[in-house]
């Protein structure tokens, strides 16, 4: 009796498959609209002679030199990889939560949510969005757009010519710092949005309320911020490795990247293009919370609270 009234007490849970789906929703208007500005942070971080003297300017630049659709260079597999990446994210952090979860209260601690996130950074990172930033990073590196003169035609392209020249590993460069850049990222992020949440609107999971899309907005661009400032010179480095092919590689790993780039570049190469990853992903969080949690809010109120239901 005891077990069966432990069970109507629990609090109500959301399919991962939901989150999954809010999730990739999220990634398609995300990635129409912040393209450009991981086009100029992709660049930023390539350039090793000060060719670019600030964001400004390398967007200038690029348009200048390449015209106004060289910013949207890469969108395909940009936009397939948050598509992919936001559904893993999302679906795999709820499988996660549920397993690290109080069998009796199914209310998980925040080091259970921190370890859930960085669990889903692990998988997004191995699964996903190694192999699919090695092709966006190789086709925002070319210059010009005359497509006879660009070595990758196009993502099908260069996955096909990375395998041809470098083998199917070639698609996984730059996967150690990867992984340690979205784990932490992760972890960071779904431990701030649900503090967010919490403390801002009394919005907790499960309860029914539905957070209007600019409080979603809110707290989502609050958590995008710590992430990138912590996992910078990870980004700088998995960049670094991504971009360079078997037969001109400058780097030997992700160790041996950091101390050259520091040797050579100073400290706070480490940390070049952070400034457009801040006008990036905390944005980008911004959008995709906002379209995500009126998905899930949805769920929550048609499907857990139009049924009896003791909280």
């Amino acid at each position: 009796m005891a077990e069966k009234l432990d069970e109507t007490q629990r609090k109500p849970v959301i399919p991962a498959y939901v989150k999954a789906l809010s999730g990739s929703l999220g990634g398609i208007v995300e990635a129409s609209c912040l393209q450009p500005i991981d086009v100029i942070k992709t660049r930023l971080q390539l350039d090793r002679t000060a060719s670019y003297k600030g964001i400004l300017h390398c967007g200038t630049t690029t348009v200048k030199n390449e015209g106004v659709r060289a910013l949207w260079k890469g969108l395909t597999p940009f936009a397939t990889h948050l598509t992919l990446k936001y559904a893993l994210r999302m679906g795999s952090n709820a499988v996660f939560q549920s397993a690290l979860k109080d069998a009796n209260t199914g209310k998980i601690s925040d080091g259970g949510r921190f370890v859930s996130g960085f669990g889903a950074g692990v998988i997004e990172a191995l699964v996903i969005v190694t192999p699919f930033e090695v092709v966006k990073i190789r086709l925002q590196q070319q210059k010009g757009l005359s497509h006879e003169l660009l070595k990758y035609k196009g993502p099908i392209h260069c996955a096909g010519l990375i395998i041809r020249e470098e083998g199917l590993l070639g698609l996984w460069a730059g996967a150690a710092p990867t992984v340690m850049r979205n784990g932490t990222n992760q972890a960071v992020m779904f431990t701030a949005k649900n503090t967010f949440d919490g403390l801002l609107w009394r919005k907790h999971e499960g309860d029914g309320k539905v957070l209007q899309p600019w409080q979603s907005m809110i707290s989502g661009f609050l958590a995008g911020t710590a992430g990138p400032v912590c996992t910078g010179p990870f980004d700088v480095v998995k960049t670094r490795l991504m971009a360079q092919s078997r037969s001109g590689k400058y780097y030997k790993g992700m160790f041996h990247a950091i101390s050259t780039i520091y040797a050579e570049e100073g400290v706070l190469a480490l940390w070049k293009g952070l400034l457009p990853r801040l006008m990036r992903i905390p944005p980008g969080q911004a959008i995709m919370w906002g379209v995500a949690d009126q998905l899930i809010g949805f769920y929550e109120k048609k499907y857990i609270h139009n049924i009896p239901f003791q909280a």
